[in-house]
């Protein structure tokens, strides 16, 4: 059975004694080094070549996470434990982004940094439930973030996304201006805008981003022509009122004979 080996960084004594005092109670691991600034952990792990760096972020001299970014850095398979008495959520965070795979605190109980040292053996990962949290949350914020920048109708405010329903379901510009209580003036500037953020050179290439982006969710042929409406009916009847036709009688025609001599 392979030895694993560990690397001890912290500056306090006494906590370095009682990690080792842990650490080599279990069988097939040892303590390659001891180190008590984190120059020394970048100078040891590279020279030492441990399996595993159990590195305290608090130390003088340079800071932990920059320490972790160098050891991966010179070897980019190299395990790390962060044992901390730092929890914020920014440093876990920092923590992740520079490829630590494990981090507990020092309040947690000594089991922890056993359990943690064996998920490092095997490969896998290992975080305190306060860690998973954080994890959980970062996951689901650059999910939110990722769905905003991605997609279109974010970039468009919520009289700007009504324009746009309205256009899509077959609107004149005079048309959605009366809908909204409008000017004529403000709903071309609207629909412009619009058309600016996605990129649309045309009224119809933007309906038909519109449909193919599912910005605009349109179920029926009814509904992108338009369902006639009270408000609409004036507009129509404006547009295409026709003015009665007089008929106007042709003049009598008179025909002129000469007169018999």
């Amino acid at each position: 059975m392979k030895t694993l080996r560990l690397l001890v960084i912290d500056d306090h004594e006494l906590v370095r004694i009682g990690v080792r005092a842990i650490l080599e109670s279990q069988n097939g691991w040892e303590i390659c080094g001891e180190g008590a600034n984190l120059k020394e952990a970048v100078r040891k792990s590279s020279t030492l070549q441990p399996d595993v760096v159990i590195l305290d972020l608090g130390m003088p001299a340079l800071t932990g996470l920059e320490a972790a970014r160098q050891i991966i850095s010179n070897n980019p398979g190299q395990r790390i434990l962060i044992f901390s008495e730092l929890d914020s959520e920014q440093v876990m965070q920092n923590a992740l982004r520079a490829g630590v795979k494990a981090f507990i605190l020092k309040s947690d109980p000594g089991p922890d940094l056993i359990a943690a040292v064996h998920a490092l053996e095997q490969g896998s990962t290992f975080f305190t439930p306060r860690m998973d949290e954080i994890v959980l949350k970062g996951f689901l914020d650059h999910l939110e973030y990722a769905a905003r920048k991605e997609s279109p109708i974010n970039a468009l405010t919520p009289r700007e996304r009504e324009i746009l329903q309205l256009l899509v379901e077959g609107k004149s510009t005079k048309q959605v201006a009366c809908v909204l209580d409008l000017s004529v003036k403000t709903a071309e500037t609207h629909r412009n805008r619009i058309m600016r953020k996605l990129n649309a050179h045309s009224l119809a290439q933007l309906v038909l981003q519109a449909i193919q982006k599912q910005i605009i969710y349109v179920s029926s042929s009814e509904e992108l022509i338009g369902p006639e409406s009270q408000i609409d009916e004036p507009i129509r009847r404006k547009q295409f009122r026709r003015k009665p036709v007089v008929q106007v009688s042709p003049a009598p025609t008179f025909c002129w004979y000469p007169a018999a001599t």
